[in-house]
């Protein structure tokens, strides 16, 4: 029996199923958490049914403290924390500005980085919220390490600085923001730049940052459609694909 947080771990769970849908983790590595203090996080757990992040269930989602150790009695009977656990908490620690870290391995941002492709604005309206994080800038941690550590965690944390995104080599992604939605809709603004980039380049054109008579144009069109509508398309897609296989 799941003890509280049902409303938040039913969050976490329908991202995961996004980041899955999206193509971004489908297969089982991948984990989002969310911090619920200063002690203690819900996270994506693998559980005796383990299927992969499309088949996440609220289940699935544990609250555990930041060392490991199960927060509440029960949490972890039959479920284990991610390996990659010190990634989460390295960055909540780290960071005032952060309460939710998605970790994911998006195959077109791993190409692109390998490929030696930068993630650059090149887009404009096509998706403002991409462009603008872009434009900030996307840091590279430049190991093709799994992060199971405080010490490689603390590497990570150094190389993505006060960056919403950090990219990491041979690996896939890392995306923290003050929500879990934030998180994973960054992620896949990457991720589509990521892919614009590699599929501009095959065709035989050139990547151009956009002017920045342009960028200054662009509005920000608020959390309420940029967040908030974008996260029910979402919602609504993944329920499309459950109800187009069903």
């Amino acid at each position: 029996m799941l003890n509280g947080f049902r409303e938040e771990r039913s969050l976490i769970a329908d991202a995961c199923r996004v980041l899955a849908g999206r193509g971004l983790a489908d297969g089982i590595l991948g984990h989002i958490s969310l911090r619920v203090d200063e002690e203690s996080l819900l996270v994506r757990c693998r559980g005796p049914r383990e299927r992969g992040l499309g088949h996440t269930e609220v289940e699935d989602i544990r609250l555990i403290g930041f060392d490991g150790t199960e927060a509440l009695p029960g949490e972890l009977d039959g479920w284990s924390v991610p390996n990659e656990l010190p990634l989460h908490t390295a960055v909540l620690r780290a960071r005032d500005d952060v309460d939710a870290v998605v970790h994911a391995h998006p195959p077109r941002i791993v190409a692109a980085d390998l490929a030696g492709i930068a993630i650059r604005p090149i887009i404009g309206a096509f998706d403002i919220p991409g462009t603008q994080l872009a434009a900030g800038g996307v840091p590279i941690y430049p190991r093709g390490v799994l992060v199971r550590n405080q010490l490689l965690a603390s590497e990570m944390v150094a190389a993505m600085e006060k960056f919403p995104v950090l990219v990491l080599r041979a690996h896939g992604l890392t995306s923290a923001a003050s929500t879990v939605e934030q998180a994973v809709l960054q992620a896949i603004s990457v991720d589509t730049i990521a892919g614009l980039s590699i599929d501009i380049l095959s065709a035989g054109g050139t990547l151009r940052d956009i002017p920045d008579e342009d960028m200054a144009e662009l509005p920000n069109l608020g959390a309420g459609f940029n967040t908030e509508t974008a996260w029910r398309h979402e919602m609504a897609r993944i329920n499309g694909i459950v109800a187009s296989r069903s």
